[in-house]
């Protein structure tokens, strides 16, 4: 075989195995209060299994420009751990984890658009998980908790893709401002 039918062939399996390592979702959970501010980020999936624990980064110091939630990142049960676009400031919150089985939908809190005044968006999160048990975030008590998404319709939250608004300058920051999960 020359050079380029080997170049061929390998490409053509690397094509193959790659389509076959991909998770496809069965349904997207979202909700109707997230923020409008910044790009969605890319979608990024547990391996295997799916998610049974979350943490949150937090800008929990008050300032001129507060940001509140800034990131979600999930733990799944084969081991990996996954986000999407998260904001600079703040830190890791401890892990929380379902007693059993997995995340299964979410609840969002948001603080509307202060109309002039200093805009956070996305200030915490809910989850239940598959045993009917709840999780509530480490996040801040700005805005209102909106209705609770659907439940994945089997199986469990298995992805995250979150929108994120970047770093404004000498503009309002907001930093996460909703989120989609996916579910497998």
């Amino acid at each position: 075989m020359d050079l380029s039918a080997s170049t061929a062939l390998l490409l053509t399996i690397s094509c193959c195995l790659w389509n076959t390592e991909a998770r496809q979702p069965s349904f997207m959970l979202s909700v109707l209060n997230g923020g409008s501010w910044g790009e969605w980020g890319p979608a990024s999936f547990c391996s295997h299994g799916f998610a049974h624990g979350f943490s949150l980064k937090v800008k929990h110091y008050f300032s001129d420009d507060d940001t509140a939630l800034n990131g979600i990142r999930l733990y799944c049960t084969d081991g990996t751990t996954i986000e999407s676009k998260v904001g600079p400031w703040g830190t890791w919150t401890k892990r929380q984890y379902c007693l059993t089985g997995y995340l299964v939908s979410f609840s969002l809190r948001v603080e509307p658009n202060q109309q002039g005044g200093d805009d956070t968006a996305a200030n915490n999160i809910q989850f239940t998980c598959s045993n009917g048990a709840g999780l509530i975030g480490f996040g801040l008590s700005w805005g209102e908790w909106g209705p609770w998404s659907h439940q994945c319709r089997s199986g469990g939250i298995c992805g995250i893709r979150t929108r994120v608004e970047d770093k404004q300058g000498i503009g309002d920051d907001t930093a996460l401002n909703d989120v989609n999960f996916f579910c497998c």
